[in-house]
């Protein structure tokens, strides 16, 4: 299509809708936009829906055309990074409770198949993927056919490994069905339980506990299910009745108890039932106190405790079985003012720590019956490494999984005695990949209160730092959520034409430990918006980024982020991409009937409040877009999004045309069979990917 005979920017309609909160009015000119899930879902659509699908589509119609001249390069990028993936693979198979388990790609399927064969007692070798002992148990692909969209939340073998719980969304808002399927069969018993976040815990052979939801996705109540009863007649054994906390139930490592995990942002509860009385009354371990979160791990006849009692990065405690209330607990592992312990791993007669230090991942082995310890080491200037699927307890031995920017993502076994590692798998780049041809390095720069916040840099070796270079930096900042640097072999796309990829571990994560999440959140949110624009500023002084083809990136929180500095800072970016954005932070905040707000007061502010009303105004990007020049901006979206809604995308996307005074083009497209994690399936997903690509090299001028 030539450019004169381009499609124009939809024009949303303007209907004015009044709020007033603590004497203070704003107007909303594109309120009309929401739709209950039940109009969204309804299979006979009311006029009000289809004016707003109509909307949508016109938007998605009018990106389509602006990116008309890259629809190529949008197919040639989907194929370069399909390509890369090995298509028949297998992960590296586990062992739990007498059975190896692994799951499987297979050439052209987009889901995994799950399989299981039976473990030789003593025998250590991890089975071949061609052994024809393996049994499929679960086929992803089957059960997606007929759906837009397909996720496979869990699934939870029965303690005598004859059932399988499994929940499944085909929706995309985060609600699940849990069947229970025979293993010995392959057939789905009778018994269906929906709505529920998709997990769940066996006690014994026929009792199992869930989590339901409310009308807010919150998983709000604790069920109990008896194999081969309706469940309309389960009995609900926990209640919370608190809007800010949610609740989930997991049987714990030692496979002694059924343990409730109840929290909000700030506080946390555990309650535990013995798995031979399933019919029994949880037991409160530790009563909820105000900013008091911990966790637990049963071994025989104790339990350890990760808790910030007294301790902000966290420290490790231990208590009796019968003893558990905070009084009893003995501290194990210190409160290091310089380290955030993250999380710690028991096995029989070892304990993995993991640890996060100037913002690298470290884990740490200490030997119960000696007290000896030792880390393993690692030699990128930026990575992760993560404890991986442990379930045996009596063994010596350690998964652990590791990546870097330019590091494929690895799988190694650590001999926690002879202190040896084994790299079992790591991820396969087909057509090569040599990842001495790229250059990973740590940079720190001064925000603006004087903090040093820290960025992970990746490039390919041979591209100009002389401020020539096209540069995306990618922030997220939020929930104490760290940006870990790993690979991806799709950002080759973007390496291999010449980008500077940047991740910048500003405050609102908890890449510094936790008070870099503390002072990046509620009262301190701005330091979050600050610390990224100090990034880019430095990127620019120290020539990473040419001036003119500096782009940003961030999705949901990061979505937030994206909107306020492109507010506060337009003139620094020569495009935006805002994935699934939560940009109407007033409103959305205001609105407790929509998921995820009560339980995020501590996380934003209460707007019910006038200070925090206040606050959270000065910034939201929605009531902050001002008349003014702003970059290209493609802005992302599901239409089932089940944590930042639709509508606030779209109607950011048509305040900001109305007061935009520039030529750049801002766009809006909207996936309308997917929710906040985009399309699914390995493959469909990466043409999301080349979407944001293809608009980030035609804006920096390298689409052929």
């Amino acid at each position: 299509m030539t450019t004169a005979t381009r499609l124009a920017p939809p024009l949303a309609e303007k209907i004015p809708h009044e709020m007033t909160n603590h004497g203070h009015t704003r107007v909303d000119e594109y309120h009309w936009m929401r739709l209950s899930e039940e109009q969204r879902n309804a299979k006979a659509p009311d006029d009000h829906t289809k004016k707003v699908v109509a909307h949508l589509n016109a938007e998605n119609a009018y990106t389509a055309d602006v990116l008309a001249p890259v629809k190529q390069l949008r197919e040639d990028l989907f194929k370069e990074m399909k390509g890369r993936i090995k298509e028949t693979d297998m992960s590296v198979p586990y062992r739990e409770n007498g059975y190896w388990y692994g799951s499987r790609f297979e050439t052209g399927k987009e889901y995994a198949v799950h399989m299981r064969m039976p473990a030789i007692k003593g025998v250590e070798r991890i089975p071949a993927d061609t052994d024809p002992a393996w049994r499929v148990f679960i086929d992803e692909n089957i059960m997606a056919q007929g759906h837009d969209y397909f996720d496979l939340a869990d699934y939870e073998p029965s303690p005598d490994n004859s059932l399988c719980a499994y929940g499944v969304d085909t929706v995309s808002r985060r609600q699940y069905t849990i069947r229970f399927r025979d293993m010995s069969t392959g057939v789905d018993l009778s018994d269906v339980i929906t709505n529920t976040d998709g997990g769940g815990a066996w006690a014994d052979n026929k009792t199992f506990f869930y989590s339901r939801k409310d009308k807010t996705l919150r998983s709000f109540k604790i069920y109990r299910h008896i194999i081969g009863t309706d469940a309309k007649d389960d009995v609900e054994v926990y209640h919370e009745k608190d809007e800010a906390f949610s609740c989930d139930v997991y049987r714990s490592r030692s496979d002694r108890f059924v343990i409730i995990a109840t929290g909000s942002t700030l506080i946390s509860e555990e309650l535990l039932l013995p798995v031979d009385d399933p019919l029994g009354v949880f037991a409160v371990f530790q009563p909820r106190e105000a900013e008091h979160e911990y966790s637990t791990q049963h071994v025989a006849g104790k339990f350890y405790i990760l808790t910030n009692w007294k301790a902000q990065n966290f420290r490790l405690m231990e208590c009796a079985e019968g003893k558990t209330g905070k009084e009893h607990w003995k501290e194990v592992v210190p409160h290091r003012d310089d380290v955030l312990l993250e999380d710690v791993d028991l096995f029989k007669d070892h304990m993995v720590i993991s640890e996060r230090k100037q913002g690298l991942t470290h884990l740490r082995i200490l030997k119960l019956s000696t007290g000896a310890e030792h880390e393993i080491a690692f030699n990128d200037p930026a990575y992760v490494a993560y404890s991986g699927t442990n379930p045996e307890w009596d063994s010596k031995l350690l998964r652990y999984g590791y990546t870097s920017l330019t590091t494929p993502g690895s799988v190694y076994q650590h001999d926690m005695d002879a202190k040896t590692n084994t790299l079992l798998k790591q991820q396969e780049v087909v057509g090569g990949y040599d990842p001495d041809a790229y250059r990973s390095e740590r940079l720190w720069c001064v925000a603006a209160d004087g903090a040093k916040v820290p960025m992970s840099v990746v490039y390919k070796k041979g591209t100009p730092i002389t401020g020539t270079a096209p540069l995306l930096l990618y922030g997220y900042g939020s929930y104490g959520i760290s940006m870990d640097p790993a690979f991806s072999s799709a950002r080759l796309s973007l390496l291999d034409r010449g980008f500077v990829f940047v991740l910048a571990h500003i405050r609102g994560g908890e890449d510094l430990g936790r008070a870099w999440y503390d002072n990046g959140k509620m009262e301190h949110k701005t330091n979050t918006f600050t610390d990224f624009i100090a990034c880019a500023e430095y990127l620019l002084a120290n020539k990473y980024a040419d001036p003119e083809r500096l782009f940003c990136m961030g999705g949901s929180a990061g979505g937030l982020l994206m909107g306020v500095v492109v507010n506060l800072r337009p003139d620094l970016w020569r495009a935006v991409v805002a994935q699934v954005a939560f940009v109407d932070v007033v409103t959305t905040m205001l609105d407790n009937t929509i998921p995820l707000t009560t339980g995020e007061y501590d996380e934003w502010g209460d707007p019910n409040e006038k200070e925090a009303y206040g606050r959270l105004l000065s910034y939201s990007p929605y009531d902050n877009v001002k008349d003014g020049v702003y970059p290209a901006m493609l802005v992302t979206t599901g239409f089932h999004d089940s944590q930042v809604q639709y509508w606030e995308p779209a109607k950011w996307v048509a305040r900001l045309r109305d007061h935009h005074k520039g030529n750049a083009p801002i766009l809006l497209h909207t996936n309308m069979e997917a929710g906040h994690g985009g399309a699914s399936g390995r493959f469909e997903r990466l043409k999301e990917v080349a979407l944001d690509y293809a608009f980030l090299l035609m804006q920096a001028g390298l689409a052929k």
